[in-house]
């Protein structure tokens, strides 16, 4: 926990430009050749205190010509209005659809003034929608460009990102303000070799301003800012970051800080932009780096469960770490003491996650195949990332949207089982997140083992009847889905037993030891680490020291 600091070279008198943290995100970009298998892949996690981690499905039509779609705000479900529908539309399971375009985003406010409370378009229909209408990543930036053109932007500003088995793209948007229908925006390719990320900032700075090929923005993104008096010199220097969400204390340390800790796991190199990101000297941090080897997915997956561990921003150090080293902070994230401020860290893994993935789009396997949603629920560093295939046409009943919801508990809801094991772990985090850890390890092994012999099945049945390799692909999504679910549940009576009162049973290979009459083993008692001992005798001093009264002997 630390004090909040004024970084005098950059705030802007402008307010907090970052959004609400409840509903803060963090996405990662990896192109082809910066993957370990020549795939391209988008992360998401989707952290919000009010949204219910569930697996959304669009079955893809034929629409009547005359069809309009209602356009209802993802966040809140507010109707927004009315937009004619596309006279087809495309299968959609999650964030990815049937041709393996994917979509994520964070939300980075920007200029609370840009906000069109008269638009229709919000940033959740904006994907769903591009997702159902898309066959390339390149048409769903168009597709939703056009779409804030026409019908005009409800929401402050955001970053997408955006895939298809060949390229990943970086979009960042935000609207005119009421009155100015339509949003400005900038889109930019990410160098094949590269790799990106975004947390709730615009990351986009200078952009090429004749590279069709590689950047796509609004013909008034430049003449818009100067109009508005947030940009005055050359086209050449202008920044659309700075433009339209200037950097402030927690845009670095609760925004940017995620993106460097991701970086730096797949650049070492990175480390030299820790005094940035914790304290805004130096150099930025560059919208994307090249990784120093290959990344996979499971790389990929691990990273969204990062807490800052190994730096200055360890979140299992701190004083909030408690007894028992838990990298999380219960919101408020900032909080005051007297007239001081003070804040928590934000990591990329935390409690209030709805529901995150990796988005893995592959070009050497048909479509239906080649696009996974790795998808887990709640808290990534606790979740597992479950198979998806995008060319699936049902959903697992324990991700199916309708079981249970934020305040109705479901017993075959996966969110809840889930919940229930990583609500148990956060008070006794460091001994419980080692036994989760080994069923986490042993379900994703499994998952990895058996990935390229399902795949090669898959493609076998596909020559010969792709719907049948849909129905296999459908099966082994929806079986893997209910083993994970029955294994969370098993784990969750589990750690119930193993734990019960702070005390530890003996197990072996999760199942717990008895004596030679049947009984339970005395109970051991593992108590507090050896820090935290030392850390109680030097806050109370003599106050807690055994002593010994009048005339009592020695060997008591």
């Amino acid at each position: 926990m630390y004090k909040t600091k004024v970084l005098l070279s950059l705030m802007m008198a402008v307010g907090m430009l970052f959004p609400k943290l409840s509903t803060a995100c963090t996405n990662f970009l990896i192109t082809k050749n910066a993957s370990a298998d020549n795939s391209t892949m988008i992360t998401y996690a989707a952290d919000s205190h009010v949204l219910y981690g569930e697996l959304y499905y669009w079955p893809g039509q034929t629409w009547p010509d005359d069809a309009m779609l209602d356009v209802y705000e993802w966040d809140t479900r507010k109707y927004l209005g009315k937009i004619k529908q596309a006279k087809k539309t495309y299968t959609v399971i999650g964030n990815i659809n049937e041709n393996q375009v994917a979509i994520a985003e964070t939300t980075y406010g920007g200029r609370k003034e840009l906000q069109d409370t008269t638009g229709i378009m919000d940033y959740g229909s904006l994907i769903y929608i591009a997702l159902q209408r898309s066959r390339t990543a390149r048409e769903a930036i168009k597709i939703m460009t056009d779409l804030v053109a026409e019908y005009g932007y409800y929401s402050s500003g955001e970053s997408f990102s955006i895939a298809d088995k060949n390229e990943v793209w970086i979009m960042e948007m935000i609207g005119k303000g009421v009155g100015n229908k339509g949003a400005v925006w900038v889109a930019r390719r990410i160098p094949d070799g590269m790799v990106s990320g975004h947390a709730n900032q615009a990351r986009i700075t200078t952009f090429p301003l004749n590279d069709e090929e590689n950047c796509l923005y609004s013909e008034d993104v430049i003449e818009f800012a100067k109009e508005q008096g947030y940009f005055d010199g050359k086209k050449k220097d202008f920044s659309f970051a700075d433009a339209y969400a200037p950097l402030d204390f927690g845009a670095l340390r609760f925004c940017e800080a995620r993106v460097w800790s991701g970086f730096r796991i797949m650049n070492p190199e990175m480390e030299k932009y820790e005094s940035y990101v914790a304290e805004g000297k130096g150099e930025r941090l560059p919208l994307w780096i090249k990784p120093s080897k290959k990344i996979s997915y499971r790389d990929v997956q691990n990273i969204m469960r990062d807490h800052f561990e190994g730096t200055s921003l360890d979140m299992t150090k701190d004083a909030g770490a408690g007894a028992f080293a838990r990298p999380y902070r219960f919101r408020p994230l900032t909080w005051k003491v007297g007239d001081e401020e003070y804040f928590n860290e934000r990591a990329i893994a935390t409690q209030q996650t709805g529901f995150s993935f990796v988005a893995q789009l592959r070009d050497w396997l048909p479509d239906a195949i080649g696009g996974i949603l790795w998808f887990g629920v709640d808290d990534a560093a606790s979740s597992v990332y479950v198979p998806i295939y995008c060319g699936i046409n049902a959903i697992p009943e324990n991700f199916a949207v309708g079981n249970g919801n934020l305040l109705e508990y479901s017993s075959t809801s996966a969110f809840w089982i889930f919940n229930r094991v990583s609500n148990q772990a956060y008070g006794r985090y460091s001994h419980m997140i080692r036994d989760i850890k080994k069923v986490q390890k042993k379900l994703e092994d499994k998952f990895e083992d058996y990935g390229p012999v399902i795949d090669q099945a898959a493609v076998n049945l596909n020559k010969l009847d792709p719907q049948k390799a849909k129905a296999f692909i459908t099966e082994y999504s929806l079986v893997q889905s209910k083993i994970t679910f029955d294994a969370w549940k098993q784990l969750d009576e589990f750690l119930m037993v193993k734990y019960l009162d702070g005390n530890l049973h003996k197990e072996e290979n999760g199942v717990f030891l008895r004596n030679e009459h049947g009984n339970p083993y005395d109970a051991e008692f593992p108590g507090y680490s050896k820090e935290f001992y030392e850390k109680i005798v030097e806050e109370t001093g003599d106050k807690l020291k055994m002593k010994k009264l009048p005339g009592e002997e020695s060997n008591h």
